[in-house]
């Protein structure tokens, strides 16, 4: 072992080392990122019509902690799995850094008090549809991945639940329409697969080595894999056109998210083309800057509107 790796397993001292930890823990970027899009759909709802910081802050936070209570108990899950990989190696439980009964303890009372405060502030709708979304991701989706690749079809439905779940947080009852939900829920759904397999073809050695099987073909990066990105950015296209024809938003708004959804069936052709990782990243690195701004112009143009 070398000392790199050795020192890697060292606990790490002080309040900022311990803060580092259970940002890793909770996988701060990738929570939130979630739960952004769970407060843009809240903000979309149609019966939000003024924009309370103080309320948007708690969905934020009751968000987070339910959001990083399932990513820990990913971590608790796949300690083992995380330790062989170079890209996750380094992550508190994986690392030793952190105790397994500790992230445990961390990741129940987190998904406690975040489901009480949606439920408490916002509606129990809300709070279930996290809980739902937590199961799914921390103890179907995750035990899957070394199954079958199946478990990105899986992923996708607590990936795309943070829509539905903002969008409850502002139900005030029998008047609300769920229709506005479904449709982010829509979107996020299909970007999701090109998404995914885009990081699963980059990190196909690592993925393979830990036996996640999270590509199309079992033959790992292949023209199959390739097409079905293709298929689904394209499916993208009419789902977000749906936004403007159901009045949640301009035509502004519509016209952008085509442009946007063109531009991921661009990436994806690119990369049935090439067959490559630099096209694999593209397609990544694309479908990262998609979800904002898709979410922020339909926003914006709600806005506009009012």
């Amino acid at each position: 072992m070398s000392k790199t790796q050795a020192d890697s397993k060292q606990p790490k001292t002080g309040i900022r080392g311990k803060i580092e930890d259970y940002r890793q823990l909770i996988k701060f970027t990738l929570s939130f990122t979630v739960v952004f899009s769970s407060v843009i759909a809240y903000m979309l709802a149609p019966n939000v019509v003024e924009y309370d910081f103080g309320s948007i802050l708690l969905l934020l936070l009751g968000g987070m902690l339910v959001t990083g209570s399932a990513n820990a108990i990913n971590q608790i899950a796949e300690k083992d799995t995380d330790a062989v990989m170079k890209r996750t190696g380094t992550r508190p439980v994986a690392s030793g850094r952190m105790s397994v009964q500790e992230a445990t303890t961390f990741a129940f009372i987190a998904a406690i008090t975040g489901s009480l405060i949606l439920g408490l502030y916002f509606s129990w709708y809300a709070a279930g549809l996290s809980l739902i979304s937590l199961f799914i991701y921390g103890f179907i989706y995750t035990p899957l991945k070394k199954v079958n690749s199946i478990a990105v079809l899986v992923g996708a439905l607590p990936g795309a639940l943070p829509c539905l779940i903002g969008w409850a947080a502002a139900y005030d009852g029998e008047s609300f329409s769920w229709t506005g939900g479904w449709i982010l829920f829509a979107i996020q759904f299909l970007w999701q697969f090109p998404h995914f397999w885009a990081i699963a073809w980059v990190a196909h050695t690592d993925y393979s080595k830990a036996g996640f099987k999270l590509l199309p073909s079992d033959k790992g990066p292949t023209k199959f894999t390739a097409i079905q990105t293709v298929i689904y950015s394209l499916l993208m296209i009419p789902v977000g056109m749906l936004p403007y024809f159901f009045n949640m938003s301009g035509v502004v708004s519509m016209w952008v998210l085509i442009a946007a959804n063109l531009f991921m069936v661009v990436q994806c052709v690119r990369l049935y083309m090439n067959m490559d990782v630099k096209s694999a990243r593209r397609v990544m690195f694309s479908s990262y800057i998609y979800l904002p701004i898709v979410l922020l112009a339909l926003l914006a143009d709600k806005i506009a509107q009012q």
